[in-house]
């Protein structure tokens, strides 16, 4: 009779730690959610940032975005210096800042949706937020007008953030790597083993040991 009790005070115990341990975890992961969220909208200038250097290949007129100075259009050639990006990757979520290698302009987008190039890319409006679609291209979004992108007209001229939505074709765009060079991906090799090669490697006499 005295077993009976003691098991109930067991479970009872072990739900109980069970339990805390249950909501300290969803604590925590809100926590974390709550940190993520807070640096995804509002990126500090402490946090490390990364640098890439690619083109912006436009779906539209099927040449690469360059940066001339103040002026940006989406006529570049494949390898044209005026096409070689230099991307500035904040450390939480897809913030962005791009700017033209050999211009040293940045692509910014001003209250009237314009895009400008400026040497100083430090505000808000030269922030866009990398959006990838499921039609393998990406969409970069003003971080500081909301449901404004950057985009190009079939003559390569910017279109009014205003007058951009993200299923327009004008807004999409490919990373690619400038003509000549390799993505460091690629340069890894994978060799198809078939049943040839299977074969030769069980005939292929093994050496002999003294």
């Amino acid at each position: 009779m005295s077993l009976l009790p003691s098991r109930f005070i067991y479970l009872c115990l072990h739900f109980l730690v069970l339990y805390f341990q249950l909501q300290e975890s969803q604590q925590s992961s809100a926590d974390f959610r709550f940190y993520i969220e807070n640096h995804t909208r509002n990126p500090d200038d402490l946090s490390r940032k990364q640098v890439r250097i690619y083109q912006l290949y436009s779906r539209t007129t099927g040449k690469h975005v360059q940066i001339l100075g103040k002026k940006i259009n989406a006529n570049g050639d494949d390898g044209g210096k005026y096409a070689l990006l230099v991307v500035e990757t904040e450390t939480f979520g897809s913030h962005v800042r791009i700017k033209g290698k050999e211009s040293e302009h940045y692509i910014c987008m001003n209250e009237k949706g314009k895009i400008v190039g400026r040497p100083d890319g430090r505000k808000q409006d030269c922030v866009f937020v990398e959006e990838f679609l499921e039609n393998n291209y990406t969409a970069l979004v003003s971080a500081k007008y909301k449901g404004w992108y950057l985009g190009f007209n079939r003559k390569g001229r910017p279109k009014k953030g205003s007058r951009t939505t993200q299923r327009q074709q004008e807004v999409h765009f490919m990373k690619r790597q400038p003509k000549g060079r390799v993505d460091p991906l690629e340069e890894f090799r994978f060799t198809t083993v078939t049943k040839r090669t299977r074969r030769a490697r069980r005939l292929k006499p093994s050496p002999r040991r003294n």
